[in-house]
């Protein structure tokens, strides 16, 4: 089952990482500007946002199969049609289908392997949801490489199309039929939730992509959407706290501190992950010249290292618990950050290689310690809401880390015209990074402790107070 949920979710999590390198290409190929293109990457994560909190509803209407299928179905058919796109209109409005049902695919396969696992071996369930997004660092940027060498643009999404068959295939195989009863109850869609917390959210996102050194979270573009997002976030919550039935994504589980704590480390350490992922590759290429494909090549230790720590990790979570694996980890990725606040333009190759070893080793098992935490304690319908919210708090907090890295880059390269020059720039961004997560690491104290201590589960506080039938979600 891991297996197969794997296959499909590579596609989605390389695609993400393949198109970052090809926006050059892609603006002199379609003959449209460089600002118009970039919505190709924007667009598609507003999409994936907007999509989310779909997830849990579309389980319970569909079953996880049914479910599965029909995402993996939709991103196979973006790609084709991405693939075939003409112009940048066309491109973009394609790679919003795919972000629809990337949205959907990625909290959905963190549902159906919990649900399976039954609350045991957490840690080893997490070392195997976590594999994609250990995969795309590494292999995205030198696929895309690759292909921009061997071939055009095209290619970086007609390689979906084995992965979605295969994958396809293999879910109709050995994903189990959970499809409701007919005569069992179904939860309604909470279509003004919806309506708030997806463009919400989406807004939010799109606020934070406008950010720019010259004005930084000032300007008219960023505020508006940013205010109106929070606005419509704000307006969900309130609304999911008083709604009887069933609101779209139970914000009630924060009530329960694993949820609320682990959800705060995963906003945090998408920051120090995404945000480095933006700060890394600009160093190598600005700084020290290296072309994209041999960029991809430096960036592989820490693929590699993240890699390395699954196994690591989800054996230590299940025996000590998340709150030792997480203060580990997140104290390390914070001093192995360290070394690149310092770089020149003639910093040793060798000892940033191995700092990024050590720094995806640590990032691999920071995002499996505060994920595994979330899911500590709950029924198995709380298992899809847990899902959306981690996953949601993980993607913001990438959105906010490369927005406040790369202003704090830009504000302090603006006038650079050396490489030592811009290597000081970069040094400022990078003490900001070591910073962020810094500051997670006294948090991770209020993660579950060692299995079968007090402090393993948490306190749930009051009753969560879901009202709709268990079965319905």
């Amino acid at each position: 089952m891991a297996i197969t949920l794997i296959v499909g979710a590579l596609g989605v999590v390389l695609d993400t990482t393949v198109v970052s390198v090809a926006l050059n290409d892609l603006a002199e190929d379609l003959g449209a500007p460089l600002a118009t293109v970039q919505w190709v990457s924007t667009g598609y994560m507003l999409a994936v946002f907007t999509a989310i909190p779909l997830a849990g509803w579309a389980q319970s209407r569909l079953g996880g199969r049914r479910l599965w299928v029909l995402a993996l179905t939709g991103f196979l058919g973006g790609s084709i049609l991405s693939a075939l796109a003409r112009d940048a209109t066309g491109l973009i409005v394609f790679r919003l289908v795919q972000g629809l049902a990337g949205g959907i695919m990625m909290p959905l396969m963190y549902t159906l392997l919990v649900q399976a696992a039954k609350g045991r071996n957490i840690g080893k369930v997490m070392a195997v949801i976590t594999v994609p997004t250990a995969l795309g660092p590494i292999l995205g940027p030198v696929l895309g490489g690759l292909v921009l060498h061997l071939a055009d643009w095209r290619w970086l999404f007609l390689a979906n199309i084995p992965l979605c068959l295969l994958g396809t295939v293999l879910a109709r195989r050995n994903l189990p039929d959970d499809r409701p009863a007919p005569d069992e109850p179904r939860a309604p869609l909470d279509a003004v939730g919806l309506l708030l917390l997806g463009p919400g959210s989406a807004a939010v996102l799109l606020g934070l992509s406008q950010v720019d050194g010259d004005t930084g979270f000032t300007s008219t573009r960023v505020l508006v959407p940013l205010l109106a997002g929070l606005a419509m976030a704000a307006g969900f919550t309130v609304r999911a706290l008083t709604r009887a039935p069933a609101p779209l994504v139970d914000v009630r589980l924060f009530r329960h501190r694993p949820v609320a704590s682990a959800s705060t480390l995963l906003f945090l350490g998408g920051i120090s992950l995404f945000g480095s992922m933006t700060l890394l590759p600009l160093y190598f290429q600005q700084v020290r010249g290296a072309t994209p494909l041999d960029t991809g090549l430096l960036l592989i230790p820490q693929g590699v290292g993240a890699l390395v720590a699954r196994g690591l990790a989800g054996t230590y979570l299940d025996r000590t618990g998340p709150r030792a694996v997480a203060l580990a980890a997140f104290a390390s990725v914070a001093a192995s950050t360290v070394p690149f606040a310092f770089v020149t333009a003639d910093t040793d190759e060798t000892l940033l290689l191995a700092a990024l070893f050590v720094r995806g080793v640590a990032l691999g098992a920071a995002m499996i310690a505060p994920m595994g935490a979330a899911f500590v304690g709950l029924e198995r319908q709380e298992i899809p809401d847990a899902s959306m919210i981690t996953r949601v708090a993980q993607q913001l907090g990438g959105a906010v880390g490369v927005a406040v890295l790369l202003v704090v880059l830009q504000q302090n390269t603006g006038g650079a015209r050396t490489p030592d020059a811009l290597a000081t720039g970069f040094d400022h961004a990078f003490w900001w990074s070591v910073a962020l997560t810094a500051a997670a690491v006294p948090l991770c104290l209020l993660l579950p402790g060692a299995p079968g201590s007090a402090a393993s589960t948490g306190d749930r506080g009051r009753e969560t107070g879901r009202n709709a039938a268990p079965a319905a979600r």
